[in-house]
């Protein structure tokens, strides 16, 4: 079987090497990272042909934007089997008002929250909450869309400049504006056929740009699995009370949904609670999703895409971190063209694999950066102290000008770790 991953960037270089421990991989259009790489004897290419033109026996979509554009729909149209859902149901990450409204009906705890398309009625509501306060586009913004912040004046500014278009374009013309919730954070991805729900290794991620979650919002600086807060019985409760309601809810409404479903969650004093719904695997979260998964992980896919979605292996005692590398002048206005060295050296380091989030590669054959997040080094190891200090020396072999990292990724929960292996 061949497979066909859409995508160009570290979640999509993730994806490939999981598939290809069993199967050949194209990944359409790919990045420099992606090209003539081999798996346990299954070969990786790219492909700058339309995914409709690529021959393939499994599509795994990547990224957002081209399953709110349907792509999902077009490759089915053509009989191809595909993970992800069509437009219908992306509709759960392309319009934050219609997720809401859908979690409203379906009874899933979520935040309290507003839609607004005008200033007036969005500054009264605002004034309503007792902050902090939650300001999002309802469009697509790549993981940039939404301000936290106490400050009621830079709510109400970030609102304005929103429904303005200055902020966002037409994806900021609506917002949603909702109450904060308070506790830890947990991403859980789940496998789908639109009935049968399989978790994935819960994973946390890290969106502030700077250490001690400080900065602007970014789409991810890091990522870590296993969650030391989010045992078996939470994830169960965030299936039993999130996910599954809002697959029943899409149902009734006649949408199909087969693929990757994110649950954004904030795990409140009286129990897990809604932020966001994803209609794909995370990034970072995939980075150390997929490397704590065992088995035959094209298989698993296989079998939701087509209806039957069965449970995945665990790999035996993994533990897995990812840190970003950001260009100057991320998340605002990156910078492009800067040389990266020594990148052969940190992918020696064991454990360990440097996927391209954003690289490029000139006539010139220099490697350089190319997009806002860089790369994402991910390092595997039998427990999360080692996975990060295995990711951090890989990071300090990397170098380009201006790159910008988080010097903190798990470091809170590897601690909570080593605690609990020691009172056992």
């Amino acid at each position: 079987m061949t497979v066909c991953v859409v995508g160009s960037g570290a979640r999509e270089h993730a994806l490939a090497l999981a598939l290809a421990r069993s199967e050949d991989v194209v990944v359409a259009p790919g990045n420099p990272g992606t090209e003539g790489l081999s798996a346990q004897g299954h070969r990786i290419s790219r492909s700058d042909l339309d995914p409709a033109a690529i021959e393939a026996e499994l599509f795994v979509v990547g990224p957002e934007q081209p399953l709110v554009d349907g792509l999902g729909d077009r490759l089915r149209a053509l009989g191809r089997a595909v993970l992800g859902p069509g437009a219908d149901g992306a509709r759960l990450e392309g319009s934050k008002a219609f997720m809401k409204q859908l979690c409203a009906e379906a009874g899933v705890p979520t935040a309290r929250f507003g839609v607004f398309d005008e200033y007036e009625p969005a500054r009264m509501f605002l004034r309503s909450l007792p902050g902090p306060y939650v300001v999002k586009t309802d469009g697509l913004a790549a993981g940039k869309g939404v301000l936290v912040t106490e400050n009621l004046g830079e709510a109400l500014a970030d609102v304005e400049a929103k429904l303005a278009g200055r902020s966002f374009g037409e994806a900021g013309r609506k917002v949603v504006i909702e109450e904060a919730l308070a506790g830890p954070e947990l991403s859980l991805l789940v496998l789908t056929d639109g009935r049968r729900v399989v978790p994935l290794p819960p994973a946390q991620d890290h969106k502030r740009l700077a250490d001690h979650d400080e900065g602007p919002n970014t789409g991810g600086m890091g990522a870590y699995s296993p969650v030391p807060v989010a045992g078996p019985a939470v994830v169960d409760a965030v299936v039993e009370s999130i996910v599954e309601p809002a697959l029943a809810r899409l149902r009734r409404l006649g949408i199909d949904y087969r693929g990757v479903l994110y649950a954004g969650c904030m795990l409140t004093e009286s129990g897990p609670q809604l932020l966001e719904f994803n209609v794909r695997f995370g990034d970072p979260e995939a980075e150390v999703v997929l490397a704590c998964l065992g088995g035959d992980v094209a298989a698993a896919l296989r079998h939701a895409a087509s209806g039957h979605a069965r449970d995945l292996e665990p790999a035996p005692a993994r533990a897995a971190l990812c840190v970003v590398l950001a260009a100057a002048g991320y998340p605002e206005s990156p910078r492009a063209g800067d040389p990266i060295e020594e990148l052969d050296r940190a992918g020696t380091v064991e454990g360990v694999s440097v996927l391209h989030a954003g690289t490029s590669r000139g006539r010139d054959g220099v490697l350089r950066t190319a997009g806002g997040r860089v790369l994402a080094v991910t390092a595997t190891a039998a427990g999360l102290a080692e996975a990060r200090r295995r990711a951090y020396e890989a990071v300090e072999l990397v170098g380009f000008e201006g790159m910008q990292f988080r010097r903190d990724i798990g470091a809170a929960a590897a601690g909570a770790a080593a605690d609990e292996r020691g009172r056992r």
